[in-house]
């Protein structure tokens, strides 16, 4: 495995120290370790199945761990309360899940850690507001979010997210099945929050238009870290360190150290 960089200053926001997760009984990660410094932005990169969406789950608490230990900004996760410091956008799932609700009303939920629960204050709706505007749905603001398509649904979830002005963000492949302008969409995005002092994991199937806002790449294989440091060049089937290719077209055969998703 590659060494990793340093984080940036100070005490890391996420920080996995050894640890091992199951889902029925089965071990999908397998002892791995991965911090995300403050003001960093981390890929977490691997095939299906690698254990990269186990990895995220386990870090807000919906997966428990069968070994090791997980710190948010220094406390252990069992002992953390301060929910409000996180965003969370989930994998493949849609801003509505069969609830009737606005665009508004969906963001709104993301201020729920802020207001304990209680009435939208003008602080509260104001946020809600710069978080659609971030995103580019303020003008659907009071539609309704069954009528959103796939890319809008997706930005409506980050606005959520964005919504409870978050030190943290914890993004689980956002890119997937979104249109290329949505994608530049959150990668602008990003880089707004990025420069406002925010931290950023997110689990990828490709960089994209992310690539020049990514530090470092974690790359998993088979539940363990295989890679920790700068990015690969390109993100594809055979683009991640550790995957020797040849192409049948080379006039000599020559090994290309070109992927980690294979």
């Amino acid at each position: 495995m590659d060494t990793p960089e340093a984080t940036r200053g100070g005490e890391p926001v996420i920080e996995l120290r050894q640890v091992s997760a199951e889902l029925g009984a089965r071990p999908v990660l397998r002892g791995i370790d991965l911090r995300v410094g403050r003001r960093e932005v981390v890929a977490l990169l691997g095939a299906n199945g690698s254990g990269k969406s186990t990895a995220i789950r386990t870090i807000v608490g919906q997966v428990p761990v069968t070994g090791g230990e997980i710190r948010l900004f220094g406390t252990p996760r069992r002992r953390f309360r301060q929910w409000s410091r996180v965003g969370y956008v989930p994998q493949r799932t849609t801003a509505s899940s069969g609830v009737p609700a606005t665009v508004t009303e969906v963001v709104s939920a993301g201020r729920l850690a802020r207001t304990r629960f209680g009435p939208l204050r003008r602080a509260d709706r104001e946020a809600v507001h710069h978080a659609l505007e971030q995103v580019g749905m303020a003008q659907h603001a009071g539609d309704p979010v069954e009528a959103l398509s796939g890319g809008q649904h997706q930005r409506v979830l980050i606005a959520r997210a964005l919504a409870a002005e978050p030190e943290l963000l914890i993004m689980d492949e956002p890119m997937a099945g979104v249109d290329l302008a949505s994608q530049e969409v959150l990668a602008r995005t990003l880089r707004a929050q990025v420069g406002a002092g925010s931290s950023v994991l997110l689990v990828l199937h490709e960089l994209g238009p992310l690539e020049p806002l990514i530090d470092r790449a974690v790359v998993l294989r088979d539940g363990c870290v295989l890679h920790d440091g700068p990015p690969p060049e390109a993100v594809g089937q055979h683009a991640l360190p550790g995957h020797d290719h040849v192409h049948p077209h080379d006039p000599a055969p020559r090994p290309l150290r070109s992927g980690l998703l294979s």
